[in-house]
C-alpha cells in the first residue's frame, strides 16, 4: 500500500543570526521545518534574528515606527515563487514569551509561521471570521 505524502512547496531558506544566543537552540533546520509549515507555494526565504539596535533601526525606517517589534516581513514576490526576508528581533520575542508564559521556541515557531504567511500575501486588515490571516492574492 503507497503512503499518500504531500508534496511540499521548494523552500531556498537563508538563517541569519546577527544576535547569536539562540544559534544553538533554534537551528537552521529548525527553522526550516517551521517555514515548510506555513508554505503554500514555492520560496525564497532569509530569516534574520537581530538585537534591538537593528529592529528598531529597521522598523522605523520601513514603517515610521521608533521601536523594536517581534517580527517584520518584507515581501517582494508572492507568486509564483514567494521571496521575502522574515526579520525576527531577539529581546522583543524574549519579552512577549515571557510576558506571555510560553515556552521561547513555541513563540518563536508562532512568529515564524505569521512571517511566513505574511510573506505569501496574508494579511490583518482582512482577517477572516476566526481572526486568521486573510488571503490577499
Amino acid at each position: 500500500m503507497a503512503e499518500n505524502k504531500a508534496v511540499k512547496p521548494k523552500l531556498s531558506l537563508s538563517v541569519q543570526y546577527a544576535d547569536t544566543r539562540l544559534q544553538d537552540q533554534l537551528t537552521r533546520p529548525l527553522i526550516r521545518k517551521t517555514v515548510q509549515a506555513a508554505l503554500l507555494f514555492p520560496a525564497e526565504i532569509t530569516l534574520r534574528i537581530v538585537g534591538a539596535e537593528e529592529g528598531q533601526q529597521l522598523n522605523h525606517e520601513y514603517r515610521g515606527k521608533d521601536y523594536a517589534t517581534n517580527v517584520l516581513t518584507f515581501a517582494y514576490t508572492q507568486t509564483p515563487l514567494t521571496m521575502a526576508d522574515l526579520v525576527l528581533c531577539a529581546p522583543v520575542v524574549e519579552r512577549e514569551a515571557r510576558e506571555q508564559r510560553k515556552p521561547l521556541q513555541e513563540h518563536y515557531a508562532h512568529l515564524v509561521v505569521h512571517g511566513t504567511l505574511h510573506a505569501q500575501g496574508y494579511d490583518h486588515e482582512e482577517c477572516d471570521e476566526y481572526g486568521v490571516l486573510a488571503p490577499q492574492i
